[in-house]
């Protein structure tokens, strides 16, 4: 069975002024989609056709491993950022957050430290790991919180170049401050319940 790529859940203008529709042209259009097919036509024909892409993230290494890692990556992502995202979260999932790091702000500060200094091409993740406490991460290229054990991804930030560069040239700090206007804390609150 071929993956699909994943249609975004808002226009291509809805991210805008904070992520353009060019970004999302490229980087959805032509990165996302090249991964999925790539993806493909490596498990064509193969015993990995018929696996989910967690399966096929939890049982496989090298371009296998990073295709199919940045296609789940980037349908996570696409998914944590709405036209009506931004702001602060609430409920359970600030009151998990209060617990962890003090406060919203010693949060988002965490992350965005971790974000900044990701060195190269990578992904900044808040997790949620098996004891129950709540963690800010770092992984490099494809790597994703899916192939670890005990650790559940609640939300992520892209820090590949072509995430941003469009729009940011190599300001990642400028990203990240938009990136905080489009946070989709509603699916970061599923993410959360569904861990629990």
């Amino acid at each position: 069975m071929a993956f699909e790529l994943m249609e975004l859940p808002y226009g291509k203008r809805a991210l805008e002024p904070h992520i353009s529709r060019e970004t999302l042209d490229y980087h959805h259009g032509k990165h996302h989609q090249k991964y999925v097919d790539t993806l493909n036509g490596l498990i064509e024909g193969t015993a990995d056709a018929d696996k989910s892409l967690e399966e096929i993230i939890q049982s496989s290494e090298g371009k296998l491993f990073n295709q199919a890692a940045q296609v789940w990556n980037h349908n996570f992502y696409w998914q944590g950022l709405s036209p009506e995202g931004g702001g602060e979260p609430s409920g359970e999932l600030l009151e998990a957050i209060n617990k962890q790091f003090g406060e919203f702000k010693s949060f988002r500060e965490t992350f965005d430290e971790s974000a900044k200094g990701n060195f190269a091409s990578g992904w900044t993740w808040l997790v949620k790991f098996e004891d129950g406490k709540l963690g800010v991460v770092n992984t490099d290229d494809a790597d994703t919180p899916v192939a670890h054990k005990g650790v559940t991804p609640l939300l992520t930030v892209d820090v590949w170049e072509h995430a941003y560069y469009i729009d940011y040239r190599n300001a990642r700090p400028e990203y990240l401050a938009a990136f905080w206007e489009l946070v989709n804390w509603d699916f970061v609150a599923e993410n959360l319940r569904k861990a629990s």
